[in-house]
């Protein structure tokens, strides 16, 4: 399976990369592009690693994810995952790294969304 990636740009000043399919070793360059792509336009405040269509992470994938996290932190700016399928999310948990970027919550298809209310 391949892997496509859909950048955006959300309010805040943050930038959603969003891909979906496969992270192996035959892609995972690609999302440690994306990273150094947004970065080279500018410096959002927060880059936010969609993985809700993420259907499967390798190793080489992680490593990816990580070299970009040290990438955008070496830039002043912060990465995080959001809404990592339950597959993703696994391989972020028995890895160790699930706090290294912002300790999701797994996406579940169909769950509402719960709004976070500020200084709760």
């Amino acid at each position: 399976m391949s892997l496509s990636i859909v950048k955006s740009v959300l309010s805040g000043g943050v930038v959603e990369i969003a891909p979906r399919g496969e992270i192996d070793v035959d892609t995972a360059y690609e999302v440690r592009e994306a990273i150094a792509e947004v970065l080279a336009k500018g410096r959002p405040l927060r880059i936010e690693l969609n993985m809700r269509l993420v259907t499967f992470i390798d190793s080489v994938g992680i490593s990816a994810m990580v070299a970009g996290f040290q990438t955008a932190e070496v830039s002043g700016v912060k990465l995080v995952v959001t809404q990592p399928s339950r597959f993703v999310h696994r391989q972020l948990w028995v890895t160790g790294l699930l706090g290294l970027f912002g300790a999701p919550e797994p996406y579940f298809a169909g769950a509402a969304t719960r709004e976070v209310l500020p200084g709760a």
